[in-house]
């Protein structure tokens, strides 16, 4: 057998124009230091202005190579902290403290990310040398009435497709989140599983799937019943796994994911949840249970990654209940080098024992 290359981890897929969160709201404050922050190994500085007016540039002075991360920010401008040279939001250089005459000219410029921010999210459009062409993801019970939302940042060792096929992944709950929502002792259930791809979105549907026998299954319905069961993937970096028992039992677990580099992945989650139980008993408990769920992701993820540096590649040997992890790095690979073709919708029908 080949001898592994120390430290050296398989390529992954890149897909720029898309946006990603790289802060929440809480953490970018006004006039503050900017946050150093990374997408896909690049540095990134995001920052408030006095104003309010969140931005986010190249973490790079183009005067002499100082991360403008070293800086801070003066009023309504970023200032770098080596020469004093100040930029305005959009990259523009404003000031040059030493120099007599205009500061802003195409060299002295820093490249500058479009943002956007909604629901407590800063969302920063991966390419700085390309406008939107989309808008960023919504959370869709973020804000409705009714609803107990508990918020979640973890960071996980991890590709972003490996995130998210974690993410997406049934089999695995029984085992690594036992008692918590599956139990890897119960009875087995035959259930329908229907998959559709399109060129944005993979969805999984289970249906005849009864109540899980995890706790936080019995706590969204203590009496049981059947289930409505959805896992999606919206390209390139949104989870959803959404569970309905009845009309009034309901929960929504969607996450944005921020690739730091290849493989480490910031996980930026909303968790929604509405029963009968008033939010007020709720909160303690989803707070803890969801905290262990996500940790117990991360650590295997790490323990998945360390394999594959060890040896130097991705064994994935797949079979057909490993439902949307395939299609997800196919989607993937495709936006990231062939972003131009066509893709015809699909769609498939299993079973599957849970």
């Amino acid at each position: 057998m080949r001898a592994p290359t120390p430290g050296q981890l398989p390529p992954v897929p890149q897909v720029r124009r898309a946006w990603y969160v790289l802060a929440t709201t809480d953490e970018l404050r006004a006039g503050a230091k900017p946050l150093k922050r990374s997408l896909y190994g690049d540095p990134i500085a995001v920052w408030r202005a006095e104003d309010g007016t969140p931005a986010a540039v190249v973490d790079r002075c183009p005067h002499r190579d100082v991360p403008l991360t070293f800086g801070c920010v003066k009023g309504q401008h970023l200032q770098c902290g080596y020469h004093g040279w100040e930029f305005d939001t959009q990259g523009h250089c404003l000031r040059i403290p030493a120099l007599i005459g205009e500061p802003d000219k195409q060299a002295r410029r820093v490249k500058a990310h479009p943002v956007r921010e909604q629901q407590g999210f800063v969302w920063v459009w991966g390419d700085p040398d390309t406008p939107p062409d989309t808008e960023p993801y919504s959370f869709p019970y973020a804000d409705r009435e009714g609803y107990l939302v508990v918020r979640q940042t973890v960071r996980a060792e991890a590709s972003l497709h490996g995130v998210a096929e974690n993410a997406l992944d049934v089999p695995h709950t029984a085992f690594l989140h036992g008692g918590l929502f599956r139990n890897d002792k119960a009875e087995r259930n035959r259930i329908r599983c229907v998959i559709e791809r399109t060129a944005e979105t993979a969805q999984c549907e289970y249906i005849g799937e009864p109540r899980p026998e995890g706790i936080v299954a019995k706590m969204l319905s203590p009496s049981g019943g059947t289930v409505t069961h959805f896992d999606r993937f919206h390209m390139p970096c949104v989870v959803e796994v959404e569970y309905a028992i009845g009309e009034e039992n309901h929960i929504v677990n969607a996450a944005a994911l921020t690739p730091v580099d290849d493989h480490v992945t910031d996980l930026y989650s909303v968790v929604a949840l509405r029963t009968r139980i008033p939010a007020f008993l709720l909160r303690p408990f989803v707070q803890p249970v969801a905290e262990r769920i996500f940790q117990q992701d991360a650590v295997v993820l790490q323990l998945q990654t360390a394999s594959m540096k060890h040896w130097g590649s991705a064994r994935y040997v797949s079979t057909e209940v490993d439902l949307l992890g395939p299609h997800i790095l196919r989607m993937l690979n495709r936006a990231a080098n062939d972003p131009d073709a066509e893709w015809e919708p699909y769609r498939t029908e299993l079973e599957m024992d849970v």
